[in-house]
């Protein structure tokens, strides 16, 4: 076991009853999409959780084949199920989660010990990088006697949003070692094998599980289970297994080569930190790596993407764009940050990012006016992290025809306002900020007109530009960027809310308070106004982000992130509720993102210039790596104590913003102590 992780171990006090084998669960992730999830207790409770959940067309059409495996153990004279099912009507059979003594991640990967009378049984699950292949291994740590094992593999083929009925006749194929399953003629075949052991086809089909967190969402939660046989195996102390699980064609590779290559991949990743980080840091950036992945086009690699969070996103713009430069500029990864940004910019149109790529890999969708603001923080982020100006420059015509759509014009009324510099956005029925919850065709925060993070974001975008023509000598440019940045400066003094102290959250929409010459002010206290303090280039005065961080820290502050809608709003929901409308009305409404603790800690130091108080608002998501999924940081939180955690349960700007904001303000300190020591000491 890695050490510098020891302090995310799970001892059996974590699960006395069957609810809380239930509350933590883990992941592993494969680099192409595909994936494995479930909960500690291994009891699968979403439609999302699985041991082979395959990316059929990386990093999309991801396909659950493999659901659970049962286990029972026959030692001396008893028999030991270490399996655990929650059935439609409530039953729950057998209780394995009580045999269980410990959980840890090693290299990130999930490790169960199971004790059996006096045998503890180890078992350890990977994903082959880049490959649709899952690996469990059991070792025998200590017996006094043999193990007879008795494996059960509990299949289906379904997408993974949808639950799968047992009403289709799966065809199974014995081969060496073990079968091949074809769902349905065209399905991708996939097998299970495990050399050393018999497999005994007996095909069944066990019927409705019960998937609790569906329940909790308002949406089906049974699913039926194919049981294709069994395999059978004798084990003594010291002696160990791998079950394969592969929905590749080629011949997979041995578990412990697989296991020595994560394991060097791993040790690289943490090698550039310095000893006194934290534990819970070398797990986080253990973590970033679970969202990077290749995206395929046609067959072949186009290169590299990031998965906004597990288990039900794929890549999204907006996303990729601000977790890019957590997921990899804090860990050096420079090579992979320019193939994502290359892969963006191939998809550009009418000068719009992607929102998102469809699960389906359908022709991506464009609703969104941030997400390419974003991409010229991250281009910026990543030239200076890097030192590398020569994909800016490569990148510097296509940035270029970006701001002149946005002048003239793009789809969803995206447009310059001439009047005033400002962007103004939107139409009925869309949403395009990162605000974006919509039921049926009822957008819950529409936010038309003029956005406040979005022209802090033109403003930033506009400065970007300026300094990049600059630099590439392109000189004819450098007024023409700069001149537009002064005249969005100016009129961005038209979201100054005086009378709060803070900024209207949209101007010149159709929502809010009237104002003068018919344009509405929306007043609604949001942290959006924070990115106008906390992004490289603000147009705002030094009293005025003072004001805004104090607001924003009174208001909307938690231990786990910014609520984002304060307290006495009208629209203020306490409570996100996994049930779908509730989870849309709430989801942009009070509920709190991680992911705005990185603006937040930015914008207080800018004001503040206190590093070390800056860091310590970082710490409780910290101890949360072990509160859900283990090692990893969800998605949001409930606005009001205690702050219980919703949504998915790994999310990639979550994650990657902690990383930044920790990693900057913690070489900000070594900068402070370093100077101080050639500061000579007054006797």
């Amino acid at each position: 076991m890695n050490d510098n992780l020891s302090r995310l171990s799970l001892g059996r006090d974590n699960w006395d009853t069957f609810e809380q084998a239930i509350k933590r669960e883990w992941l592993v992730t494969n680099g192409i999409g595909g994936f494995a999830s479930g909960t500690v207790g291994e009891v699968n409770t979403r439609r999302y959780h699985g041991l082979l959940m395959a990316a059929l067309s990386p990093p999309v059409v991801r396909t659950l084949m493999v659901a659970a495996i049962d286990l029972v153990v026959h030692y001396g004279a008893s028999q030991y199920h270490l399996s655990t099912h929650e059935f439609s009507d409530g039953t729950v059979d057998p209780h394995g989660y009580l045999h269980l003594e410990s959980f840890h991640l090693d290299d990130g990967m999930p490790v169960w010990r199971y004790a059996i009378a006096d045998a503890l049984l180890e078992k350890r699950l990977l994903l082959d990088p880049g490959k649709n292949v899952a690996y469990i291994n059991f070792k025998v740590l200590r017996a006094s006697a043999a193990l007879d094992l008795e494996w059960t593999p509990l299949c289906t083929y379904r997408d993974y949003h949808s639950h799968g009925q047992g009403s289709r006749d799966m065809a199974v194929r014995k081969i060496p070692n073990g079968f091949e399953l074809e769902a349905f003629t065209g399905a991708r075949i996939y097998r299970i094998t495990c050399t050393g052991a018999k497999f005994i086809c007996d095909p069944d089909w066990y019927w409705h599980f019960k998937h609790r967190q569906e329940s909790a969402r308002g949406l089906d939660d049974s699913e039926d289970l194919f049981r294709p046989g069994r395999f059978t195996l004798r084990l003594k102390q010291e002696e160990q297994i791998t079950m394969v699980l592969s929905a590749e064609s080629d011949v997979p590779k041995d578990f412990s080569i697989v296991k020595a290559h994560i394991h060097k991949q791993h040790t690289a990743l943490l090698s550039g930190l310095p000893v006194d980080v934290p534990n819970w840091f070398r797990q986080l950036t253990t973590a970033a790596d679970q969202f990077i992945v290749d995206r395929y086009q046609d067959g072949q690699l186009a290169g590299k993407t990031i998965i906004a969070g597990y288990p039900w996103f794929s890549d999204w713009g907006r996303d990729t764009m601000i977790a890019l430069p957590g997921l990899t500029l804090t860990t050096k990864r420079f090579d992979v940050a320019a193939s994502i940004l290359r892969t963006f910019a191939s998809h550009i149109s009418e000068g719009m990012l992607p929102n998102r790529f469809p699960d389906s890999a359908e022709t991506p969708e464009y609703n969104t006016v941030d997400a390419t603001l974003w991409y010229f923080y991250a281009v910026d982020q990543y030239t200076k992290h890097s030192g590398d100006i020569s994909l800016a420059a490569e990148l510097y015509p296509i940035l270029a025809n970006i701001i002149t759509w946005h002048k003239r014009g793009t789809r969803y009324g995206i447009k310059i306002d001439a009047k005033d510099g400002l962007l103004t956005a939107g139409e009925d029925g869309m949403q395009l900020t990162w605000m974006d919850a919509k039921h049926g065709d009822r957008v819950i925060t529409p936010r038309i007109g003029k956005p406040v993070e979005v022209n802090a974001l033109w403003y930033n975008a506009l400065h970007i530009m300026g300094s990049l023509a600059l630099r590439l000598g392109k000189g004819a440019h450098v007024a023409e960027y700069l001149n537009a940045a002064a005249q969005t400066k100016k009129s961005f003094q038209r979201f100054w809310n005086e009378s709060r102290g803070c900024l209207y959250d949209v101007i010149d929409g159709p929502e809010g308070e009237p104002g003068t010459n018919g344009r509405n002010y929306d007043g609604s206290l949001r942290p959006n106004q924070l990115f106008a303090v906390s992004l490289p280039h603000s147009p705002l005065k030094t009293a005025q982000k003072k004001s805004i961080v104090d607001i924003c820290a009174r208001e909307l502050l938690t231990s786990y992130g910014l609520r984002s809608l304060a307290r006495g709003e009208p629209c203020y929901r306490a409570h996100y509720q996994e049930i779908r409308h509730d989870h849309d009305s709430a989801y942009h409404q009070g509920t709190v993102w991680p992911w705005l603790i990185g603006p937040f800690v930015d914008a207080h130091y800018r004001v503040y210039r206190n590093p070390a108080i800056a860091q310590s608002f970082l710490e409780p998501l910290g101890l949360h790596l072990s509160a859900v999924c283990v090692g990893s940081i969800s998605e949001v939180f409930d606005a009001e104590p205690p702050f219980t955690a919703r949504g998915c349960f790994a999310q990639a700007w979550s994650v990657s913003e902690v990383l930044r904001v920790w990693w900057n303000l913690y070489l900000l300190r070594k900068t402070h102590l370093e100077t101080n020591k050639n500061i000579p000491k007054r006797i």
